[in-house]
């Protein structure tokens, strides 16, 4: 049976875009091992397609995670709308693991909110599944841990979609550019693409085409200049200050639709909002926005004003970080979900709607094959925690799978993190600013 050092040495993270360390979450104890499939970002296909394509491994992934957690019940958290993918699961799927049906509807890939979806346990302000007996894997991350035995983490799937000729999921080498992955979607359609990376509700603005895929790349939306959710990417902090001061009505609709203060807990963004033009960085709204989990559903969806309450809150999440700011023991209010949460939710056609991404093709077909690559740039750090410190020098020949770099050691154990491994055969070209730059040969 594997291991979690089989794990650990696999490289295996979180590939829904967290990067936790696997190994780390499958040492602890639960009753439940929870696959996310919801897959909640607009325009992202790639957890559906890689389910469907590897569903016997990915159902060993489930396995053998609840074997290593103790846990007596797998669950699939999977949205009804793919009923394909729901009748093959149903047909392979093994006692005790079953499929819970989710809406159509954003947030709902989220840990803390699938766990009430799914469980109906509500995880408490500053918890984590395991708070209440769940681990929660990705559908890639099962995927990965299943293939761990025969070999590390090399490869990536990821959705290209948005303004491309051919939206699909791709299967690339870790550490090619978004360029190449845009290229292989048929390119872009419009003369001023934009890259967001991740999704265009949490995912970043990438003004650099040449950046690399990692371990923890999930999609590559491109979307014009003028595009509301690139425009928002690019508003600066003076902006976002400006314009709020002026506007800001404190109507709460944000926080009447905030997943957090549905689940309880004390984030209120629309009073964080008044941080912007009164000094109340120590009352307990503003204190509260240390739990926002930055789904940009105030600012994107919920809003009428156009204002940025998202932005708003994790300013003040990090300065209170920087600050060494924390509040203990928070009010919570666990009976809030069950009052108000099934009526909250934002259908997802409506959100594409709002955001303008209806216009664009919603698929992502699987293209098995391995994109080609002759060059490739493996970062040091893919994941949460400290980056690998290097195993090669410029000059050396490596193979696919082997191990470039791993966590650095202190008092006589190695910090949190992941090694990471070459994604072709090649030679080490380079060194410099955290990559390793290996060319094949």
């Amino acid at each position: 049976m594997l291991s979690v050092e089989q794990i650990s040495e696999a490289g295996v993270v979180g590939a829904g875009g967290a990067g936790f360390p696997t190994h780390v979450k499958l040492s602890g104890k639960a009753d439940t091992v929870l696959l996310n499939a919801a897959e909640c970002e607009p325009l992202l296909h790639k957890d559906k397609e890689v389910l469907r394509a590897y569903v016997d491994e990915v159902i060993e992934g489930i396995h053998l995670a609840m074997h290593l957690v103790g846990a007596s019940r797998g669950v699939i958290g999977i949205k009804e709308k793919y009923q394909d993918v729901i009748d093959l699961l149903r047909s392979r799927l093994p006692s005790p693991m079953e499929v819970s049906l989710l809406r159509d509807a954003y947030p709902a890939g989220d840990e803390f909110i699938l766990v009430y979806d799914v469980l109906h346990r509500v995880i408490p302000p500053g918890g984590i599944p395991l708070s209440v007996g769940a681990v929660v894997m990705n559908v890639e991350t099962a995927l990965n841990v299943a293939r761990a035995a025969q070999g590390p983490v090399t490869e990536k799937h990821l959705s290209v979609a948005g303004a491309v000729a051919e939206p699909v999921t791709l299967r690339v080498p870790v550490g090619v550019t978004l360029a190449e992955c845009v290229a292989a979607a048929g390119g872009a359609t419009i003369p001023d693409p934009n890259y967001v990376v991740g999704g265009v509700m949490m995912g970043y603005l990438e003004e650099n085409p040449q950046a690399l895929v990692d371990k923890t790349t999930g999609g590559v939306i491109v979307l014009p200049s003028d595009h509301v959710v690139v425009r928002r990417r690019r508003r600066d902090w003076k902006q976002t200050v400006k314009i709020g001061r002026s506007a800001c009505d404190q109507c709460s609709f944000c926080t009447e639709l905030c997943p957090r203060w549905l689940l309880g807990h004390p984030i209120e963004p629309h009073r964080a909002m008044r941080s912007l033009e009164f000094n109340l960085v120590g009352e307990a709204n503003v204190a509260g926005t240390q739990f926002c989990c930055e789904c940009n559903l105030c600012s994107l969806y919920s809003c009428p004003e156009d204002l940025d309450p998202k932005n708003v809150c994790t300013q003040n999440k990090r300065r209170r970080m920087v600050e060494k700011q924390r509040w203990e023991d928070p009010p919570f209010s666990p009976q809030r979900p069950d009052l108000h949460m099934a009526n909250r939710k934002a259908p997802m056609p409506r959100l594409m709607t709002k955001l303008g991404l209806h216009r664009f093709l919603n698929v992502g077909p699987l293209r098995g094959e391995l994109l080609p690559a002759a060059k490739v740039g493996i970062k040091l750090k893919q994941h949460v925690g400290a980056a690998c410190t290097p195993l090669v020098k410029v000059g050396d020949r490596v193979a696919k799978g082997q191990a470039l770099g791993r966590p650095p050691v202190g008092n006589g154990k190695p910090a949190l993190g992941a090694p990471v491994h070459a994604s072709i055969d090649g030679v080490v070209a380079a060194m410099d600013n955290g990559i390793i730059w290996i060319e094949k040969s």
